[in-house]
C-alpha cells in the first residue's frame, strides 16, 4: 500500500462543526491510514471521512486548534509520530503496553476487540466452549493479519506454530480471503460486519470465533497516540475526550457508522 500524503484545513473542519476557529489557533497534525473505513478512508470526493476523523475533528473544537491530517502507512504510524511527521495519531490504535514503551496514549475512545472471519461452508471449529483457541484446529490453515496490528502480536504470543498471512491493509485482506488465498482473517469485528458481512460480497462468510480483547494484547481500548514527555497536551486530550463522552458526541459519531456506541460510557466519570 503505497504512503499517502493529505493536507486538510481546519477551516473545513469548523464549517462541519458550525464554529469559527480563531486564525491565531495552534494546529495539531494528525496521521492516520486513511484507508480504514468507516474508521478513516477518503469517500468519492475525496474527503476525509470516518469516525476517527469525527473523533479528532470533536477533540480539535473543543482544544481550539486547526487540524492537518497526514495520510500514513500502518507499519510506519508510530516511527512517523516520533520523527516529527505528525503530532497525534488517530488511527484506530489499540492503547497496548508494547506501544507504550515508545509513546504516551489519551485516553480511550472506542473499544477495541478482535474476531476471526470465515467461510460458513468450512465449519471451521477454531474454539472450544470456554473461547479458548484450539492450536491443533489451526494446522493446515492460513490465516490473513494486518502487520505490525494488535491481531499479529496476538497471534504470535497465542498460536505461534499457526500459518499467518501479513498484509498491508484491510483490502487485500479481504480480497484474499473471498478468493480462498487465505482460510480466515482476523480483523475488528465492527469493520468486519459493516464492510463486508452485511455486504453481498460477504455472503456465504461469518465470524469463526468468540470476541477476543485480551488487555495484554488489545489493550484497554483506543486512544489517541502522541509523543512521551507532552504532560499538558496528554491532559487535554483527556478532558476534550471526556467532555465528547459526557455530551453524547461520541454516541452519535459512533451511530453514524455503526447501530451501537463502540465505547464505555464508564470512561466519561473517570
Amino acid at each position: 500500500m503505497k504512503r499517502l500524503h493529505g493536507l486538510f484545513a481546519a477551516a473545513a473542519a469548523a464549517l462541519t462543526l458550525g464554529t469559527t476557529l480563531p486564525a491565531s489557533a495552534e494546529t495539531l497534525r494528525v496521521g492516520m491510514e486513511c484507508t480504514y473505513a468507516p474508521f478513516n478512508y477518503r469517500t468519492d470526493a475525496g474527503e476525509l471521512a470516518g469516525y476517527d476523523v469525527d473523533v479528532a475533528t470533536g477533540v480539535a473544537a473543543i482544544m481550539g486548534a486547526d487540524l492537518e491530517f497526514v495520510c500514513q502507512q500502518w507499519d510506519g504510524m508510530i516511527p512517523a509520530l516520533l520523527a516529527n511527521k505528525f503530532d497525534l495519531i488517530v488511527a484506530s490504535m489499540s492503547i497496548t503496553n508494547q506501544r507504550l514503551e515508545k509513546i504516551d496514549f489519551s485516553s480511550p475512545y472506542r473499544d477495541s476487540v478482535g474476531r476471526l472471519v470465515g467461510r460458513s461452508e468450512a465449519n471451521l471449529n477454531l474454539f472450544d466452549e470456554a473461547s479458548n483457541p484450539i492450536p491443533e484446529n489451526f494446522k493446515g490453515l492460513r490465516i490473513g493479519i494486518e502487520r505490525a496490528s494488535t491481531y499479529e502480536a496476538w497471534f504470535n504470543a497465542t498460536l505461534p506454530d499457526a500459518e499467518t498471512v501479513l498484509y498491508d491493509g484491510n483490502e487485500p485482506m479481504y480480497l484474499d480471503l473471498r478468493n480462498g488465498r487465505v482460510d480466515a482473517i482476523m480483523t475488528n469485528p465492527m469493520k468486519a460486519h459493516l464492510s463486508f458481512l452485511a455486504t453481498e460480497e460477504g455472503s456465504g462468510f461469518e465470524f469463526v470465533s468468540p470476541a477476543i480483547s485480551e488487555i495484554e494484547y488489545f489493550g484497554t481500548g483506543v486512544g489517541i497516540g502522541l509523543r512521551q514527555g507532552q504532560p499538558e497536551l496528554m491532559a487535554r486530550l483527556d478532558a476534550a475526550i471526556k467532555q465528547l463522552i459526557n455530551d453524547g458526541k461520541l454516541t452519535e459519531f459512533a451511530l453514524k457508522y455503526f447501530p451501537f456506541p463502540i465505547h464505555n460510557e464508564k470512561w466519561g466519570d473517570s
